[in-house]
Order: structure tokens, then sequence, then C-alpha cells
């Protein structure tokens, strides 16, 4: 019966047909080459792109846009619809930033997928090139924003599968006002060392879905942000980073919230945080409820499991209660090894104390030694063995 599928499956499913019909109708295909591409790694294919992309968007049928081998510059564009059939965008080949840094870091995005009802991109490399971009953020403040790789605006419908994301100048990837959003077989690579690398960042997204993937990053591997719901995020390999945080949260006193999230299968490694969700300290109408994290091992994890609603980062401290209602979220199979004794750390709001909080099964090591646990303004239960000791 459909009542007893979970989230996970009924995610599958739909994946699974929308690639049917897109597999069912008659499709024309046509690469970028044809209008004018080169894929040498120095002409300015820009142009050749913004074209393909036209004639696929106005395409009465299903079209394809075909990127073979080689290595094609392009500038910052928008891929913008509404286009009057699905589009895919085939890839062999990367798309590489220009070699002058600064093109990409003058704009906020790399590539734009905006508006857009039924996109497929399989396959192919994208390449920032962005150390020059990181080596100037190291030296100096005077480097321009830097450009996310690529994001997706108000579009729903789409499927992204086993594309590489490489060296980003800052996130890899945004999603942001979407519904029915599904990756899977993603690889997303920055050093550890890299500024604001973010792997994903989503806010504002219904049926949200990423699976089978890997992520090396500066920042957080996946972050979700206000409005984000109905997610699943299933077998990732995260690290170096900094985890899966949900949040932050409480931007500002009127903000949409973060529910129904399932966070499984997950290998963390040397992290600075596992699973995270963290809050300013400031009044907020926004919430954070119904989260499952599940089967998560941890490897040499600072802090393996945190709820942190004192959030502040550059000492920039509003020094007030988070107004952010923490809710239902459960811990279960969990373990690994905590880089510092604190394995699992509940900082609360004073005003608004997490409810709910439920740890089942788990096991978490100070390497060879016993590890702690520290509550502040949270209720919940324990079940199984829970190590450290619940203070719950």
């Amino acid at each position: 019966m459909v009542t007893n599928f979970s989230l996970h499956h009924i995610y599958k499913l739909c994946v699974t047909l929308i690639l049917l019909l897109v597999l069912a109708k008659p499709n024309v295909a046509s690469s970028v080459v044809r209008f004018g591409a080169r894929p040498d790694g120095r002409f300015d294919s820009t142009q050749a792109f913004k074209k393909a992309w036209a004639w696929a968007c106005r395409s009465a049928k299903p079209a394809t846009i075909d990127v073979p081998q080689g290595r094609f510059v392009v500038r910052p564009m928008y891929f913008n619809g509404p286009c009057r059939n699905r589009v895919t965008l085939r890839m062999k080949g990367t798309i590489i930033g220009p070699s002058d840094y600064r093109v990409l870091a003058q704009s906020s995005v790399w590539l734009m997928f905006y508006n857009i009802n039924g996109l497929t991109i399989h396959g192919g490399t994208l390449d920032a090139r962005g150390h020059s971009f990181w080596s100037c953020r190291r030296r100096t403040s005077y480097c321009y924003n830097g450009a996310q790789s690529i994001s997706f605006v108000s579009s729903k419908n789409v499927v992204v599968r086993g594309l590489k994301s490489l060296n980003s100048q800052k996130s890899h990837m945004s999603i942001k006002n979407c519904n029915k959003i599904a990756l899977s077989y993603l690889t997303l690579r920055a050093p550890s060392g890299s500024p604001n690398t973010d792997g994903i960042n989503i806010q504002h997204t219904n049926h949200f879905s990423i699976e089978n993937s890997v992520i090396k990053s500066g920042d957080d591997c996946i972050a979700l942000g206000p409005g984000t719901q109905n997610s699943i995020i299933n077998k990732i390999a995260c690290g170096p980073g900094h985890g899966i945080s949900i949040g932050s949260m409480g931007n500002s006193l009127r903000e949409d919230g973060v529910e129904n999230v399932v966070v499984s299968n997950v290998g963390f490694h040397k992290t600075t945080n596992g699973v995270r969700i963290k809050s300013w300290a400031r009044p907020s109408t926004s919430f954070v409820r119904g989260v499952t994290f599940r089967n998560l091992i941890m490897y040499n994890v600072y802090n393996p499991i945190i709820i942190d609603q004192k959030y502040c980062p550059n000492n920039q401290c509003p020094h007030q209660n988070s107004g952010v209602e923490i809710s239902n979220v459960k811990y279960i199979n969990i373990r690994g090894t905590s880089r510092t004794k604190e394995a699992i750390i509940f900082t609360c709001s004073p005003s608004n104390p997490c409810t709910g909080i439920s740890l089942e099964d788990i096991r978490l090591s100070f390497g060879t030694k016993p590890a702690t646990t520290t509550c502040s303004y949270v209720h919940g239960t324990s079940r199984g063995v829970v190590i450290p000791r619940s203070c719950i």
C-alpha cells in the first residue's frame, strides 16, 4: 500500500516516472559545437551555449543539448525559462571558467537555471578554477564576492545525475524557490582550506533529494536553510568540510522553518561537525521539526551531534534568546569517533527549549577514551544503548 511507503521510496518513484516520461517522448538533439562552441579550453564558447539553449528552450519537442568531450570556456550566463518542453543537457565534456578569476568573481552565480519546468542534466564536469580567487581571499578582502558554480531558482521537476563540480569559487550548488529537485551520483570537490565552498545550499524548496554522492568542501557539505520541506539526504560521503547543517536559522524575525527531513547512511570523514542544527540567539518565528538522522558513521569528527542555538561566527553575537523552536528530532544508530571529548552537545534556547529530542542506539567515543554529553534546555528521551551516557 502507498501509505506504507517511506518518503525515500516516493521520491525514487517520482524520479523514475520523470525519466520514463522523458524517454517516452520524441526527442531532438544537437551539439553545442554546431552553434559555434570549441572544445579547446581557450575559445570563449558563451554565445554558442546561449544559442544552443535558445534553440532547445523554444523546441516544440523535448530537446537535448550535447556537450561533447573537451574543455569549453563559458562566462557567467543565465539559462532562462519558461521553455516549451523538457530540456536535457547531456554532457561528456568539461565546462571551465575563464582564466581570469575576476570574470566569475564579479557575478554571484556562474551558471544560473531560472524558471524552468522540466530539466535534466546528465554527466559532465564543471571546473570554476577557483584557486586564484581563494588565494586573493586569503591575502585581502578586495576580491569581489565570488560566484556559486551552478544555481537553480524558481524551477521544478529537475533531475541532475552524475555531475562533477570542481574548485568552485564559493558554493558548488544552490537551490532556491524550487519544487521536485532530484540529485544523484554527484561529486562536489574543493580543498578543505577553500573559504565558503559549501557543497549544496537549499532554501524555500519542497521535495528535494540527494543520493549516492561525494562532497568534499571547505564549508558545509549540505546546508538546509529556511523554507526547506520534505527532503531526503541518503548515501553521502561528506568530508572534509563542516558536515550537514540545518541553518543557520533565525536570521530574521519572520522566517520560514525547516520540516520533514531525513538524513541517512552518511559517512563523515574528519569534518568540523557531523549533523548540526544552528540558530542565532535572537527572536524569530522560525522552527525546525520532524527531522531524522539515521545510520551515520563519524570518523574523527569534531562535533558529531550538535544543536547550537547560540550560533555566533566571527564574534558578532546578538546576545539574546533564540526564538527558533526545535522539536521532534531523532538520532538513530549513530556511531564512530569524536575528535573532541564532548561528542554530543545540545545548547538550546532558554525561552524555547528543544523538545521531543530522541537518542537511540548511539555509540560515540573520544578516540579510545569515553566521550561526554552536554545538555542545556533540552527535553526528550533515550532508548537502547546510548554512549556517551545521555543527559536528556
